[in-house]
């Protein structure tokens, strides 16, 4: 089963999406990721968009794929006042199943404001063994964040 999750999420905001279940038997990977900026009219944009599998505290651009928090980043640049208007993009996702809520965070460089986002997860029923070494890998980044 994919299920999809979309919104809007401000420059420095932090978004929760629940997707917990009470026995941690349902687990998900992510298999599309998608960003764009709310006004299309707007003269330039530079989001950075993460996904991370513990709660965040702070949101900036800086990119770290060592992180073990971290799940997906799309970036999207779009200045139309240069000569190339065509906005580039680059979204890097890990196929790592999780059982856990996500949060999500939005850095915009330009101050452009905010952007919409797009993902779909695929569901993957796991064992008892499975559920529990995702779900204390969560506990384990918690602590050391």
């Amino acid at each position: 089963m994919i299920k999809t999750f979309r919104g809007q999420i401000a420059d420095g905001g932090i978004d929760v999406v629940n997707i917990h279940t009470n026995n941690g038997e349902i687990g998900y990977r992510i298999i599309r990721f998608q960003i764009i900026g709310i006004d299309s009219s707007a003269t330039s944009q530079e989001s950075t968009v993460k996904i991370f599998t513990v709660p965040q505290t702070n949101v900036d651009s800086t990119i770290d794929l060592s992180s073990q928090t971290l799940l997906a980043i799309a970036y999207r640049e779009n200045y139309s006042g240069s000569n190339n208007s065509d906005p580039s993009e680059v979204i890097i996702f890990d196929k790592m199943v999780f059982n856990q809520d996500l949060y999500i965070t939005h850095d915009d460089a330009t101050d452009a404001g905010g952007c919409n986002y797009y993902f779909e997860l695929e569901q993957v029923k796991l064992d008892l063994n499975e559920s529990t070494v995702a779900t204390l890998r969560d506990i384990r980044n918690i602590k050391n964040v």
